[in-house]
């Protein structure tokens, strides 16, 4: 099922064949393949068959596609330690504006994808009452 492509977005050149890959799986609304500048070995890019610049735009059965297929990915690695990145937007570290969701094998410390909690993941301070705020208003919109 390859609906809605854009003919300059590299990720639909992939699809349709045009730009080759190396691929390691595939369904009809998802294709997984090989990244070419990899992080680790076994590194991969999962992308639905549907040009959508972020999930919110993306249609419900091309995401349903893609969770069983990261899962079949990350198994295949061979390694207990992975990570699985997905990111919307510019100011998220977006690059290429097709949904894409990185498998990155994490073998050793020094190797994958590298994170530290003091450096890269800010933490903030929330009290119990905004944070069930937050949670009311987030559940009164879904």
């Amino acid at each position: 099922m390859t609906n809605n492509l854009d003919e300059k977005c590299i990720f639909c050149l992939i699809i349709k064949g045009k730009i080759p890959s190396f691929k390691v799986l595939e369904t009809n609304y998802s294709l997984a393949f090989l990244d070419i500048s990899p992080v680790s070995d076994g590194h991969t890019q999962i992308i639905p068959k549907y040009h959508a610049r972020t999930i919110a735009d993306l249609p419900d059965e091309y995401l349903r596609d893609v969770g069983p297929m990261m899962k079949k990915v990350a198994m295949a690695t061979g390694v207990e330690n992975y990570n699985i990145l997905q990111n919307n937007g510019r100011l998220a570290f977006q690059h290429v504006d097709h949904v894409h969701f990185h498998v990155i094998p994490k073998p050793n410390e020094k190797e994958g994808l590298v994170l530290s909690l003091e450096q890269n993941w800010p933490q903030k301070k929330v009290e119990k009452e905004e944070l069930a705020n937050i949670c009311e208003r987030l559940k009164a919109k879904i």
